[in-house]
């Protein structure tokens, strides 16, 4: 997307990536774009907005990740600092803020417990039926051409808990930064 939130009158490119990373640049100059910021998120961002959409005067940009979930950067400023000895007080709008959003976090901390109880009471019924939940995989394997090497990407909804890579030719795994995962090898049966 493009949106002027630097605030100068010119329009920056924001940008979410595949990998996670959003970054906005400034066209400073005619030539090429300056990065000016970037935030890392822990999942493919599938689409990003500018515009101001929590409250007036201040713009956001939100970034909606592959999972679903909806993150937002914002230029309202989220904290203030007092001198020394000063006492730092809250507006009335930022305490009924916090006390808003603490009443929310509640009320959904309850409702993950009635739904817990609810499902353990389920499956422990006699005519309980259980099954894996479906799920959509996000994968790619694309080859880097720097260093002759393929990057295998896999992004699902739930934890990933194991995957198994199966070559009937030998293979090399490479560690990466961004790489969580433990490896180990185990020998191919030639039949």
């Amino acid at each position: 997307d493009s949106f002027d939130i630097l605030g100068d009158g010119v329009k920056e490119l924001l940008v979410g990536r595949d990998d996670g990373v959003l970054e906005i640049y400034n066209f400073e100059s005619a030539d090429d774009p300056v990065l000016r910021y970037d935030h890392a998120l822990s999942e493919s961002i599938a689409s990003i907005q500018g515009g101001c959409v929590g409250k007036d005067g201040y713009d956001e940009i939100l970034a909606s990740t592959y999972s679903g979930w909806l993150t937002g950067l914002t230029t309202e400023p989220v904290h203030r600092e007092g001198g020394s000895g000063e006492e730092l007080k809250l507006s009335q709008e930022m305490q009924s803020k916090i006390s808003s959003l603490r009443n929310e976090l509640e009320h959904l901390q309850i409702k993950v417990l009635q739904e817990r109880e609810k499902y353990q009471q389920s499956s422990q019924s006699s005519t309980a039926v259980s099954s894996v939940p479906a799920f959509s995989v996000n994968d790619k394997f694309t080859l880097n051409k720097d260093d002759a090497s393929y990057s295998l990407i896999l992004e699902v909804q739930t934890a990933i808990d194991n995957v198994l890579v199966q070559s009937d030719v030998p293979i090399d795994l490479l560690d990466v930064d961004k790489n969580s995962a433990v490896v180990s090898f185990s020998s191919c049966d030639s039949e």
